[in-house]
């Protein structure tokens, strides 16, 4: 007989259930016109850093609030994704370069966009990783990211809709402005 461990050790079975929830498919989303749908798109987690406590907290709740519907017979789907972080994110990036040794300025725009790009594919990739090994209930073949052609090229072309209706206009107001990006 074997003897049960005094402990309890997640890195023995955890991974295993998760594969195999993922392999059969136990988080996809399909339109179903007999069940009600329950949809949470993920408030994204920006691509600054690693998730913290307030992410974990966060997508744990929706995670419970996934799980829970579908139990009640929903049709589930919860959008995974990360979030560009723009300023904030060119402040990370920023930061890498001078400790690198490097000046912004004296790479150009394309390069810097090239950097920017590979810091999300490695923090980007460390958030879903994380939101992984949390057990996250997530639709992973609807990950997106806030910078993704198609949501980006919508957002343009919701913006010039709204030029053309006259709801966007130019005007003396006040506006949040960073001196150091000048935007």
């Amino acid at each position: 007989m074997n003897e049960i461990s005094k402990t309890y050790d997640p890195t023995l079975i955890e991974e295993r259930i998760y594969s195999d929830w993922l392999k059969k498919g136990y988080f996809k989303a399909k339109v179903n016109k007999n069940k009600k749908p329950y949809t949470i798109v993920i408030p994204p987690p920006n691509i600054t850093n690693m998730l913290h406590m307030g992410h974990v907290l966060n997508n744990t709740l929706q995670d419970v609030f996934i799980r829970y519907y579908k139990l009640k017979g929903f049709e589930t789907c919860w959008v995974p994704g990360t979030d560009h972080a723009s300023i904030a994110t060119e402040a990370k990036v920023t930061a890498m370069l001078k400790d690198q040794g490097i000046d912004k300025k004296d790479i150009g725009r394309e390069a810097f966009l090239e950097k920017a790009k590979e810091w999300k594919e490695k923090y980007g990739g460390i958030i879903i990783q994380q939101l992984k090994k949390l057990g996250c209930a997530c639709d992973w073949d609807r990950e997106r990211f806030t910078m993704d052609d198609d949501y980006y090229k919508a957002v343009v072309a919701t913006f010039v809709d709204l030029y053309k209706k006259g709801l966007i206009y130019k005007g003396y107001r006040l506006v949040n402005w960073c001196p150091a990006s000048m935007s």
